[in-house]
């Protein structure tokens, strides 16, 4: 069944959308955010021994640990730039879908992947500077308690490192590959697979099928763009050596990995990045379809 065009977006589309947008947002990160603190400690992890209390073998042996030493909150270090972030950006995520689809012409596979690619550069380069905030909060090993909060870490940020690239908006790059490639998988796919095939008539079939499909796309999409998410959180995260840059740009870091670390390197964290945004996938798409819909019914057109 193919999509309903439009020719122009309103006022009531851009606000339904946001609405939509934010709404799912906020539902997975609430549900999902202790398995993106778990894949950033994967991912900043170079090199250690079992026996290191900060040494991490698995998802479970992580939030075991992270429990034990830094308090059962610690799971949720770094959780208010997310949840500060993800309402406009989940709502950017798909209002600029929306608009890229629209700009690229008749709704095809080719137009959801693009209109995909494209939101997911506006998406990072709006939210680069909370990311690196989240990032800096999550490789904190201290105390949940004792943990710097949100402001004193981006105010620290801003007065040693600046605003600029190697500040507060380092490894911007590395965020636009993460989420570019992330949302042309995951609207490309989605949208291609769910307007070609059958739609179930009971809705609760309709959301479990939507759920599926969004769940395949967003594993996919993580399966592709981890290695920019590793490069994006050794950019941001601690230098191996306090006061020396180690990584700086996104594919020389990529390189440094897989050069000193081997290819398995560049696909750490791809365990908990997948438990979270594979279903975490599927739940957004669901509670975006379903706001989306009540609200284009909640607020019809005047003609």
């Amino acid at each position: 069944m193919a999509e309903k065009k439009k020719s122009t977006i309103g006022l009531k589309t851009v606000a339904i959308n946001l609405a939509a947008g934010g709404s799912a947002g906020f539902t997975e990160i609430c549900i999902m955010h202790p398995l993106d603190v778990v894949k950033t400690r994967f991912q900043i992890q170079t090199s250690g021994v079992s026996s290191d209390p900060n040494y991490y073998t698995s998802v479970y042996d992580c939030m075991r640990k992270m429990t034990k030493n830094e308090g059962i909150l610690s799971l949720y270090k770094g959780v208010l730039p997310p949840v500060l972030v993800e309402t406009p950006k989940r709502a950017v995520k798909f209002l600029t879908f929306e608009i890229y689809k629209q700009l690229f012409g008749t709704p095809t596979p080719t137009t959801f992947f693009l209109a995909g690619l494209g939101s997911g550069t506006t998406e990072a380069i709006l939210v680069n500077p909370f990311e690196v905030v989240k990032v800096a909060q999550q490789a904190n090993r201290a105390q949940h308690k004792v943990s710097p909060g949100t402001w004193v870490v981006a105010r620290e940020i801003v007065r040693t490192q600046g605003l600029g690239f190697r500040g507060l908006n380092k490894g911007v790059t590395a965020t636009i590959g993460r989420n570019g490639v992330f949302n042309m998988i995951y609207f490309g796919l989605f949208h291609t697979v769910n307007s070609r095939i059958t739609q179930p008539k009971e809705k609760w079939q309709q959301n479990l099928q939507k759920f599926f499909i969004g769940l395949v796309a967003g594993v996919l999409g993580c399966i592709v763009n981890i290695p920019f998410d590793v490069a994006k959180s050794r950019i941001q995260g601690p230098q191996p050596i306090p006061g020396q840059i180690k990584y700086r740009s996104t594919f020389g870091s990529i390189a440094t990995v897989y050069k000193e670390e081997g290819f398995l390197a560049l696909y750490k964290g791809l365990v908990p990045k997948v438990l979270r945004l594979g279903p975490g996938a599927g739940i957004m798409m669901i509670v975006y379809e379903n706001v989306h819909g009540y609200l284009m019914k909640r607020f019809p057109d005047d003609d």
